[in-house]
């Protein structure tokens, strides 16, 4: 789809819930809502925020169209380092299985059923965030030392790979070290998911440079199947996913405007919540300038 025909089909209100399916639902993430379909899964990505691991009270119209339309051009563009989760002929199999809903189809999937690695798979190119508040604290992240003298959002002499936990939602995923990832999932799969996350980063990064942003750092999901292959899974690339900067405004030695919810979390933090639920409404400006950032994001790719 077009740029265009994704933001002229977007809802005026957001959608934080999906209740009236005819499958049933298998789990509930801070966005996205499994649903069982026998032979596959649908993924439905909601208009839900969530900052600090905590769900606001408040969406963002149209975001898991946006989000949903953005990781399926990203799959596309990443086919050839490594598989994905999407059946074939997405637009088929929603009209087989009778999901004739527009907005339904917009912020869905329909994938395989795969057995969810246990971390989430981080690769960082800037010093920003957790990093960089880690960084200042031991010089490292996530166990990996760095040169001495760096600024907030410097870019790193190389991307680094620094995995988490997967905590259960309204729980804060936690940093790993190489030995603690390798421990979880086993060495020879770690090293698979660490070479290709760093192999996805540079790919996204450079792809993203063409289209006037910066991409800071991503957080990757990855699949298995009986066979043990390996899958890409859940968002890829996204502004929920990822830290978008425009390129025209990078600098380092500060926290660079963003594309993603980064807006959000900096609100969050200038008001002093506690990131602890729950967590406060905000306010219309900041939901449609959040919106804003995301739709240019997806514009910049697209075109």
């Amino acid at each position: 789809m077009t740029y265009a025909e994704i933001a002229a089909a977007l809802p005026k209100t957001a959608v934080t819930s999906i209740d009236d399916l005819p499958c049933p639902r298998i789990a509930s993430g801070k966005v996205r809502e499994i649903f069982d379909l026998g032979d596959a899964l649908l993924l439905v990505a909601t208009d839900r925020l969530s900052a600090f691991d905590v769900i606001l009270p408040d969406g963002i119209p149209g975001k898991g169209a946006i989000l949903t339309q953005m990781s399926n051009w990203w799959f596309a563009q990443t086919s050839g380092l490594i598989q994905n989760h999407l059946l074939p002929d997405q637009a088929g199999e929603f009209v087989r299985r009778g999901f004739t809903s527009r907005d339904l189809q917009l912020r869905s999937m329909i994938v395989r059923k795969l057995t969810p690695l246990t971390i989430e798979c981080v690769a960082r190119g800037y010093l920003i965030g957790s990093g960089w508040s880690s960084y200042q604290k031991t010089g490292a992240v996530c166990g990996i030392k760095l040169p001495t003298g760096l600024r907030q959002a410097d870019k790193l002499p190389e991307p680094i790979f620094t995995p988490t936990t997967k905590a259960p939602k309204g729980q804060h995923d936690e940093p790993i070290n190489d030995a603690q990832g390798a421990a979880a999932i086993g060495p020879e799969l770690y090293a698979k998911v660490k070479a290709t996350s760093l192999a996805l980063y540079r790919f996204g990064h450079e792809r993203a440079q063409q289209a006037g942003m910066i991409l800071a750092d991503t957080k990757f999901e990855f699949g298995t199947d009986a066979a043990g292959n390996l899958f890409l899974i859940d968002e890829v690339l996204t502004p929920d996913s990822s830290r978008y900067w425009p390129a025209d405004r990078y600098a380092p030695n500060q926290s660079p405007p963003s594309y993603d919810k980064q807006f959000v979390r900096d609100y969050l933090l200038a008001i002093k919540w506690n990131q602890t639920p729950p967590a406060p409404q905000i306010s219309a400006d900041v939901i449609a300038r959040t919106q804003e950032k995301y739709l240019a994001a997806l514009k910049n790719l697209l075109g």
